[in-house]
């Protein structure tokens, strides 16, 4: 019997010593006597073991630190980090979420401008330069008319230093003929041995590369920004208790940080109140009040509306009419005149962007919204003035370029008269647009917003004073970078170049508005939450994208590419290098490629993808309704919690009152 006891022993001493060499987690959980423990504890093998535990605990920690201390200073190198913080905490989350808007544009911009720099520029400039041998774009005289490859450039009669300055500011002239625009890129292939690199199809390519990581990136940020302000807005209690018992950070050590996150809390309160205090308001309004706000608003819609179609005929008439000045080449005008006339759209668009918003916001004051449906109405409207003024000027162009009443031209398939690199033209305007919109920003910034404040500050005139400080107005602010980026995703593709123009125009709008804010603005007397307006920024973007894509579609696959410049000159139209490409692969490929672009295959698909979707909405209801259920299960154990308490508290008291009176019995 105690031989097979202590065979049982050191069978199992044996079986420890095995396992101890694996982590086999806390002593206590072994199967085994208290006594046997302890003679584990006291052995080498197992305090060899706990060191070995500690040290991968250190190294495990030091590891956390290390990628902690990486996480910091790689934040820290974030563009304008602590200006966003600054301004956070004296102006509040709501501006704040501008700035940081306008720092995704920066990045985004300049990701762009990589794309297109590297894969349509450089090429052409190593071809430049002869490191590789070139084969040039031209177009056979065989397949269309001579004159519709002559491009000639325009000579000027101007004395040189005003000839370059209207060269800078209009893209013409010298910038015509260089990397900025499309008509430079005469080139359909680059070889060196064995590498062969095809332009035009890397050139729409590109375009298309753009356009998607633009969608990618702003619906990324936007489900973000979305998932944040839906989990707010769905208990606004638990949004108080949040900010008021957890939202200070007890790691700040700094005064000044200190008092910069005590402003900003301070603000997100008030924004709070501010909205219950419309909301309750809205709710307590009588039927008469009611009929009467409806039928105001539908009044000051139709107003907008008058004012939305004044806008789109001045901007229809001015561009027809700048068309035909220049087409009649006996208008012999003075310098000014010829000026205006050529930038003529563009001061009307810019115009136009300026004077409705201003509108808009004076006309939203009598609709009695709340604060944060007042921002995003206003940015409806300003967004789709300014967007929708965009495409009547491309469209004025398009039917300028498409129509031709002489019948030299019509071989050519477009206006090749008054436009013979009409992908140039379209470039320029889109690069004069954004020339303007920024010397419009600096112009409102210098010499209306800096006088206001001189004349509000030193002027004791009591109007002066009752008109006050220029308010930093968020949605018009979010509206002129809006407008610049659908700008900058039209005239890419015609001018690839511009996202760098972009970059640098954002960057000096950061510096110019910040500026502006710390010395001549002050924040809205209407404040909102930056939870909500960062994923409404990112949707009004979205909105952009494609409105952008519908000219630069109509473009690549409707209107002829120009036969006298750019790399399309052999192809009928832009979209034409793709299936031009595809003939060339191997049968199998040509075969797998026509079968997945046939319509055998897109309606199965479209088929397959609703499902989906279906899917995923059924889910995401049922999801929902989980959710609120475990809220009614949460409420109802609250309840009862305080039922038991209530309970056990009369319970008590009772208890407590009849032993009292027992002990008066008993006396």
């Amino acid at each position: 019997m105690k031989a097979t006891i202590s065979k049982r022993k050191a069978t199992i001493t044996s079986q420890l010593s095995e396992d101890l060499e694996q982590p086999i987690g806390p002593l206590r959980e072994l199967p085994v006597s208290i006594k046997e423990k302890k003679r584990i504890r006291a052995g080498q093998d197992y305090q060899a073991y706990m060191l070995t535990k500690y040290d991968q605990s250190l190294l495990f920690r030091k590891k956390a630190r290390f990628v902690q201390t990486i996480k910091e200073r790689l934040s820290s190198l974030y563009l304008w980090k602590k200006d966003i913080h600054d301004i956070e905490g004296k102006f509040g989350t709501g501006i704040q979420s501008y700035f940081s808007f306008l720092r995704f544009l920066v990045a985004l911009n300049f990701v762009i401008f990589l794309l297109m720099f590297t894969f349509v520029t450089l090429p052409m400039i190593i071809s430049n330069h002869g490191a590789v041998n070139v084969t040039r774009a031209e177009v056979s005289s065989s397949v269309v008319a001579e004159e519709c490859t002559v491009y000639e450039q325009p000579k000027t009669k101007l004395v040189i230093f005003y000839s370059y300055m209207i060269n800078l500011f209009s893209g013409t002239g010298f910038l015509e003929q260089t990397y900025l625009f499309y008509g430079y890129y005469k080139i359909d292939r680059l070889h060196s041995g064995n590498l062969h690199y095809n332009l035009p199809l890397a050139y729409f390519l590109a375009m298309l590369s753009y356009i998607l990581l633009s969608l990618f990136w702003i619906v990324k940020r936007a489900v973000e920004g979305f998932k944040q302000s839906f989990i707010r807005s769905e208990d606004r209690f638990q949004s108080f208790c949040n900010k008021i018992f957890a939202g200070w950070d007890f790691c700040i050590t700094d005064l000044h940080a200190a008092e910069l996150k005590h402003s900003c809390l301070q603000y997100e309160l008030k924004t709070d109140l501010d909205e219950e205090r419309i909301k309750q308001k809205i709710a307590d309004r009588t039927k008469r009040e009611k009929c009467r706000i409806y039928l105001l608003r539908a009044f000051l819609n139709l107003v907008v509306v008058m004012i939305l179609a004044i806008c789109f005929y001045c901007i229809y008439r001015t561009t027809v009419y700048s068309q035909a000045y220049k087409e009649n080449s006996d208008n012999v005008k003075g310098f000014t005149f010829s000026l205006i006339v050529e930038y003529l759209p563009s001061i009307v668009i810019t115009a136009a962007n300026f004077i409705t918003p201003h509108l808009f916001e004076r006309i939203i004051q009598f609709e009695d919204y709340s604060p944060a449906f007042e921002i995003r109405f206003i940015l409806i409207r300003s967004v789709f003035v300014r967007l929708a003024n965009i495409i009547v000027l491309l469209a004025s162009l398009w039917s300028q370029i498409t129509t031709c009443k002489n019948p030299d031209c019509k071989p050519c398939g477009y206006n090749n008269k008054l436009y013979p690199c009409w992908e140039t033209r379209i470039g320029q305007e889109m690069y004069k647009l954004m020339i303007f919109d920024l010397i419009t920003i600096s112009f409102v910034a210098l010499f209306l917003e800096f006088p206001r404040k001189l004349i509000v500050t030193y002027c004791t005139f009591p109007p002066f004073k009752w008109w006050g400080q220029q308010q930093f107005a968020v949605p018009q602010n979010v509206l002129e970078i809006v407008y610049g980026q659908t700008i900058c995703w039209i005239g890419t593709f015609y001018s690839p170049l511009l996202p760098g123009i972009a970059t640098i125009k954002y960057i000096f709008i950061f510096y110019i508005k910040k500026i502006s804010l710390m010395n001549n603005c002050r924040p809205s007397n209407r404040p909102f939450r930056a939870s909500s307006s960062n994923f409404f920024f990112l949707a009004v973007l979205l909105i952009g994208l494609p409105l952008a894509c519908v000219p630069i579609l109509f473009g690549v696959a409707v209107v002829k590419s120009s036969k006298s410049c750019g790399p399309f000159v052999n192809y009928d139209t832009t979209w034409d290098v793709i299936p031009k490409t595809i003939d060339r692969f191997p049968k199998g490929l040509k075969n797998l490629l026509y079968g997945l672009a046939s319509e055998a295959f897109a309606i199965p698909f479209f088929l397959v993808v609703c499902l989906i979707l279906f899917y995923l909405v059924a889910l995401a209801g049922a999801h929902k309704r989980v959710v609120l259920q475990l809220r009614e299960q949460l409420a109802m154990q609250g309840r009862d919690k305080q039922y038991l308490i209530k309970k056990l508290t009369r319970d008590s008291l009772v208890l407590k009152k009849t032993s009292t009176e027992t002990n008066i019995w008993e006396n």
